[in-house]
């Protein structure tokens, strides 16, 4: 089969190679793969920002989390899948519920889906959702999951909830779509007006520019009659948490995914706790809260936004334009 190795850091190192076929093992399938998405966790793998000493030692691997694709064998052990079922990958491969095991994933150091086929455990596979094509799926693993995971499992999120969701990425365009469709209002910031738009075309109620309005904090206060947000989802990271908390209500959830700005953060402890503010680090999610999200997900008939489809072969250019930004997913088309 053609795969896709990282043999060092650097995307000069992601290169396509052959390699055999795997053997599942007794519980174990494996998948023809149809279609991936890329997180920026995938770029902070490539660019030796995330668990370099980990992922380093790993190497080379196939890269990617996010898959989707068809079951074309199964392990000996295997009951919930037959050949010919379509499967969404989960990141964490031995998360299934409740307290985080968070050490082994697909994509580093576990080799991951950029490759025309991998092996998934039957225990952290999901069943596709029926109405989603595998390209629409392959957008669920972590983006989406992480969305869910924050407002449903952490944030108890509830109709008439208000919600701030940054930029208009892959997560935060999830984020827009799964708040509105369970009732909250959603206030969505970015620096570009068309996308700002287009956000609101997905279920934002308001948008901020914060080129235009660099204090968007005080406009988040405004919007809400001074009360604050009940979730924010802080994509960025760094200083602006500041920011964030100013713009909390009083117990709000503050949700830290990424780290887009910086890793580290000189935190305003006093507004903290004058806010009570409920601070949760969240690493994507466990596997039985991604079959909850995708039941939900053809309940609510939430359709996953892709800004751009790549070619297999054009992997390189698909991590290019992760790297600029995108509105929505970027997703790879590994097999037909």
């Amino acid at each position: 089969m053609k795969a896709w190795h990282l043999n060092e850091f650097g995307l000069e190192n992601l290169k396509l190679i052959e390699k055999p076929i795997p053997t599942p093992g007794p519980k174990e399938l494996l998948v023809r793969v149809k279609a991936v998405s890329l997180n920026y966790r995938d770029k902070a793998i490539v660019d030796g920002i995330y668990l370099p000493e980990i992922m380093k030692a790993h190497l080379p691997f196939v890269p990617v989390a996010d898959a989707s694709g068809e079951v074309v064998s199964v392990g000996s052990e295997v009951t919930k899948f037959q050949e010919g079922d379509r499967v969404t990958s989960h990141m964490f491969i031995d998360w299934i519920d409740g307290k985080p095991n968070t050490n082994l994933a697909l994509g580093g150091p576990i080799n991951g889906g950029l490759a025309e086929y991998m092996i998934l455990k039957e225990e952290t596979a999901v069943k596709t959702p029926a109405n989603m094509t595998d390209e629409e799926a392959s957008t669920l693993p972590i983006a989406a999951l992480t969305v869910w995971f924050s407002l449903v499992e952490y944030g108890k999120i509830k109709a008439g909830d208000t919600v701030l969701v940054q930029g208009t990425g892959g997560v935060s365009v999830y984020a827009i779509q799964i708040a509105s469709a369970l009732g909250a209002k959603v206030i969505a910031t970015s620096s570009n007006n068309e996308k700002l738009e287009r956000v609101k075309a997905l279920g934002a109620k308001e948008v901020i520019n914060y080129v235009e309005k660099p204090d968007w904090e005080k406009e988040v206060l405004k919007l809400t009659n001074g009360e604050g947000v009940q979730h924010i989802l802080e994509v960025v990271g760094g200083a602006g948490i500041n920011r964030s908390i100013k713009a909390l209500a009083t117990q709000g959830n503050l949700y830290v995914i990424g780290f887009l700005d910086d890793l580290y953060a000189n935190v305003d402890l006093f507004a903290l706790l004058a806010k009570q503010v409920k601070v949760h680090g969240i690493n994507v999610g466990h596997r039985r809260a991604f079959d909850d999200m995708a039941r939900a997900f053809e309940e609510l008939k939430i359709k996953p936004v892709i800004d751009t489809v790549y070619s297999f072969d054009q992997a390189i250019q698909a991590y290019k334009h992760l790297y600029k930004g995108a509105f929505g997913k970027i997703v790879i088309k590994v097999t037909e």
